[in-house]
């Protein structure tokens, strides 16, 4: 049977990121529609029908039945999904569950991801594959991503009479989806995991030297993954083999994400180990990936098509888009299982459509 009438790469990855584009170019009406697919969902939960979910109709009405919540207002809530009530918070059954790293105030978050959640993280692939058809560096699909993720199962934690696995959602993500994507990743996630869950320097150094062997010989086009990982697997190939990045491979482009920074603080860094390949940060957190970089504009742009975005501004509460250039605000963000989450995330807007994660709305939390 003939496949003529297959895309074409270029063809394929234009159609991949036509929905992000589209959204981006009007940001009010694509906020609009996720409002109402968002609605839909929580209308099949207990909390959702608890506020009235099917009966809203307006963003007001959206913001007077479901207050913005921190995480330790759902922590409860999550506990219960976690001892079996899953449709109290889900649409559907979790197929993982996902820790933060203890970024605020030293403590994990235990975050469910579902397979509507997984689906839509594949997403943060969008600043990949703008960079392809800008470029038209399609070469870059010969080569593998170097995987410098963290690992998709940590432990185990009891809830009630059961024992869950957890995991971190960036591992999660590599696990569940990494066969969805046109580029190979090295080491596996599976290889990745074999090695434990453990923290120590010990433990990365035994990860370093995995993804190392992994892909020594190989042609690393891509690099993935949290920069700080990322800086610490430079210098660790440096220490232990007197070896640079740079001096392996000629990577074309690191998407990375997990701090701020990434184009400012990092980028000396991350050049002086790697060689100049394109950098291309990843705004995401365990609860979601909400934007990428675009272009060569050291800042990302929105998913406006996947997420609803609201922000707490000086001048009151607003959407993402309505900011103005130079404003600031903490994010308040909708996925489909935690309706007006407030992050804890401070953005900078900088000229349309592009903005800045600059730190934490908590001073006292570190950002590593």
């Amino acid at each position: 049977m003939s496949n003529s009438h297959a895309p074409s790469p270029a063809d394929f990855l234009k159609g991949f990121l036509q929905p992000w584009h589209v959204a981006v170019g009007n940001p009010e009406k694509a906020q609009q529609a996720v409002l109402h697919r968002l609605l839909q969902i929580y209308a099949q939960t207990g909390y959702g029908q608890q506020h009235g979910a099917s009966q809203i109709e307006t963003l007001d009405d959206y913001r007077r039945a479901f207050p913005a919540a921190i995480y330790d207002d759902y922590k409860p809530l999550i506990e219960r999904v976690m001892a079996g009530e899953v449709d109290l918070l889900l649409s559907e059954e979790p197929i993982g569950w996902a820790i933060t790293r203890g970024t605020t105030k030293g403590e994990s978050k235990f975050i469910p991801m579902t397979p509507t959640d997984l689906r839509m993280r594949i997403n943060a692939g969008r600043a990949m594959m703008n960079y392809v058809v800008t470029t038209g560096r399609y070469d870059l699909f010969q080569g593998v991503n170097l995987n410098l993720n963290f690992p998709s199962v940590v432990g185990t934690v009891q809830v009630g009479d059961r024992e869950l696995e957890y995991g971190y959602s960036s591992g999660i993500y590599t696990k569940f989806v990494s066969a969805q994507t046109p580029i190979r990743s090295a080491p596996t996630q599976e290889e990745i995991d074999a090695l434990g869950g453990g923290k120590t320097q010990s433990d990365w150094d035994a990860r370093f030297e995995l993804a190392y062997q992994k892909c020594k010989d190989e042609n690393v086009s891509l690099v993935g993954g949290v920069a700080p990982t990322a800086v610490e697997f430079g210098r660790y190939l440096h220490r232990t083999h007197r070896v640079y990045p740079k001096d392996l491979w000629q990577t074309q482009i690191m998407t990375l994400g997990s701090v701020p920074g990434i184009n400012t603080t990092y980028v000396a860094s991350l050049t002086a180990l790697y060689g100049r390949a394109a950098i291309r940060e990843i705004y995401g957190a365990t609860e979601g990936m909400f934007g990428q970089q675009r272009d060569e504009r050291r800042a990302w742009v929105p998913n406006y098509d996947l997420f609803f975005f609201e922000v707490e501004t000086r001048s009151g509460l607003k959407m993402l888009h309505e900011m103005r250039p130079n404003e600031t605000g903490n994010l308040v963000v909708s996925t489909p299982i935690l309706p007006r989450y407030q992050i804890g995330d401070r953005i900078l807007a900088l000229q349309p459509p592009y903005f800045r994660c600059i730190g934490r709305d908590v001073w006292w939390t570190p950002l590593r």
